[in-house]
């Protein structure tokens, strides 16, 4: 349950950016792409510290109670981390400026279909994944999940190093 939550929260975050680019609101739009070197650095510091962080981590054991911040936590810790992803970011804007889709029409039937659209296919992605790391639960032992902590830690740190070095392109 934590999982899908935490999922609905990062899709809500990409409605955000559906709804920025959807609706045409310009003043959002611009201020994100002029302040996207900004956004580049603190997102991708953030992204490198949260990478060794779960690098470091120590798998729990199966046994301990998991630290939970309660479902409404796991749901804004993802919305904001989500939010704050520089690559999320830049990716919305490239996609709907390619596509043509940046509020040009002022149809707001068409932009709302987008948002929903985006936030359907995002939360449909979580759901499959939650299901399928629930299927697998217990099935890592510890030597395992050390192994997935340290592969996801490694990627989410590149994408954090990606973002410095688009700084210097």
């Amino acid at each position: 349950m934590a999982g899908l939550v935490s999922g609905l929260g990062a899709a809500t975050a990409d409605a955000v950016y559906g709804s920025i680019a959807g609706f045409g609101i310009t003043f959002l739009s611009s201020f994100l792409v002029e302040e996207q070197g900004w956004i580049r650095l603190v997102g991708g510091a953030f992204l490198i510290y949260l990478g060794l962080k779960i690098w470091r981590s120590r798998p729990r054991d199966s046994d301990a109670a998991p630290r939970s911040r309660g479902l409404a936590g796991d749901y804004a810790s993802t919305f904001a981390l989500t939010l704050s992803n520089p690559l999320t970011i830049i990716s919305f804007a490239a996609i709907f400026a390619g596509l043509g889709l940046a509020g040009a029409s002022g149809d707001y039937a068409d932009a709302l279909a987008l948002v929903l659209g985006v936030f359907s296919g995002s939360a449909l992605w979580w759901v499959f994944l939650s299901t399928g790391v629930g299927a697998f639960k217990g099935r890592l032992q510890s030597g395992g999940m050390r192994w997935v902590n340290r592969v996801s830690g490694a990627v989410i740190a590149t994408f954090g190093v990606a973002a410095l070095i688009s700084l210097a392109i």
